[in-house]
């Protein structure tokens, strides 16, 4: 066991990154007419990997936290309740709402009230909460109805398209030569298109102008890619996307359901700019129900679906017992990563276009079909762990190697991790 849990994190990472790699190694030999390389995968190495950004290490400078000071685990009237601070304009409605400046003062505002009152309030706002639930009790609510079948991936083959340029391009990787726009943010949709990069596409990610992410995120969730700023809610800005999606190979979208949809851009629409792109969405809970457009992120989907209060249970503890990783949003990414290889594997060989769509409620539902949650397991005892040399335009840096390995492939970062916007919105050439 390598990351001690109530459930198989492990074999979640072990698995997760093993499709992926597996499908990169199956687009490569497709794209060369060569039988498989051996792949090979180290369970170590793939549970490092979901804990990146936590390992990740400057030399000579320093990164801000990984949380904010007012997100976490609070102790409502009635029970637990996790509210999500890191962006700014969510711990703006925790301001308002509950009429607090500081942990202490948000601490005794949330302690007189009861948790759903709380979490309806900050969800009505605009912020991001969610109550800790028993799984029982999300599978009895709307919401877990509505997902209880929820697959990790959705795929629609959307019907034959014209033969589209990456296919021409030199293989000397699994992605090369493939052009991914990358919508995504946070941890999710970062570490699908990071895979991506590793193995040779050429990854735009676009934000609007001035966006702020997460800052202890950068440096894990750039490298490999070019980055760019445009507004979508300019005429300037939206002639660059559609150039940008016309030409492009693959989209993911890491935004809530419906957002991108309110610029005018649906999967419709989309395809009506390129029939030949495959499309790849992810949200958090889910694409059936009154949860579909919920902000939510890893921590919140864990207190709401059951995982933190069985974690709890397995303990004997009075509050919430969370995965040792951020587990959901790591195998969501690298699961996204080798449907879209299988995708572009089918289109170099039938020449169809592919919709996709995840969500970490449906890699939730994985990890409880995996095996039920047990009694806590004895910590094991941990591997020396060797981080590689990086550059990043911040300064030097040590990070989790890239697990997963394709016989007779050299694998780089094409780019080193950097600011948003540092990149003109344009392809290179293939």
């Amino acid at each position: 066991m390598v990351l001690p849990s109530e459930f198989d994190v492990t074999g979640l990472a072990t698995g997760a990154v093993a499709a992926a790699t597996l499908a990169a190694a199956q687009l490569h030999a497709a794209r060369r007419s060569t039988v498989l390389a051996p792949v090979a995968i180290d369970s170590a190495e793939a549970c490092a990997v979901f804990e990146a950004e936590k390992l990740f290490t400057p030399v000579g400078w320093a990164l801000p936290s990984l949380w904010d000071s007012l997100a976490g685990n609070y102790r409502a009237a009635d029970r637990w309740i996790r509210l999500h601070t890191n962006y700014a304009h969510h711990r703006a409605v925790v301001h308002d709402v509950l009429a607090a400046e500081d942990r202490e003062g948000v601490r005794a505002a949330v302690a007189g009230r009861s948790a759903e009152e709380i979490e309806s309030a900050i969800v009505a706002a605009g912020g991001a909460a969610a109550v800790m639930r028993s799984r029982t009790e999300w599978l009895a609510s709307a919401a877990g109805q509505a997902t209880v079948a929820e697959p990790v991936m959705i795929i629609e083959e959307q019907g034959s398209i014209a033969p589209v340029g990456w296919k021409d391009a030199q293989a000397d990787l699994p992605f090369s030569g493939v052009r991914v726009l990358d919508l995504t943010r946070v941890i999710a949709g970062p570490v699908c298109t990071k895979f991506l990069a590793w193995h040779g596409a050429d990854v735009l990610r676009v934000d609007p102008p001035g966006f702020e992410e997460v800052a202890s995120l950068l440096p894990e969730t750039t490298v490999g890619k070019r980055t760019a700023a445009v507004d979508l809610a300019t005429p300037d800005g939206r002639a660059t996307f559609e150039q940008l999606v016309k030409l492009a190979d693959v989209i993911v979208v890491g935004y809530r359901a419906d957002a991108l949809a309110k610029y005018g851009y649906d999967d419709a629409q989309l395809a009506a700019l390129n029939q030949a792109l495959i499309i790849a969405r992810i949200n958090a809970y889910g694409w059936e129900g009154p949860w579909r457009s919920r902000k939510g992120f890893d921590s919140l989907v864990q207190m709401s679906c059951g995982i933190a209060a069985d974690g709890a249970a397995a303990r004997g503890l009075d509050e919430p017992m969370p995965l040792p990783v951020q587990a959901l949003d790591h195998a969501t990414g690298w699961l996204l990563g080798a449907t879209i290889a299988r995708s572009l594997t089918h289109q170099l060989m039938t020449s169809a276009t592919t919709h996709i769509r995840g969500s970490l409620i449906g890699t939730a539902n994985l990890l409880y079909r995996m095996n039920p949650p047990s009694s806590p397991p004895k910590a094991a005892k941990p591997r020396a762990l060797t981080l590689e040399e990086s550059h990043t335009e911040w300064g030097r840096a040590r990070r989790v190697a890239m697990p997963g390995t394709i016989a007779g492939l050299h694998t780089h970062w094409a780019q080193p991790a950097g600011r948003l916007g540092r990149h003109a919105a344009c392809w290179r050439d293939r």
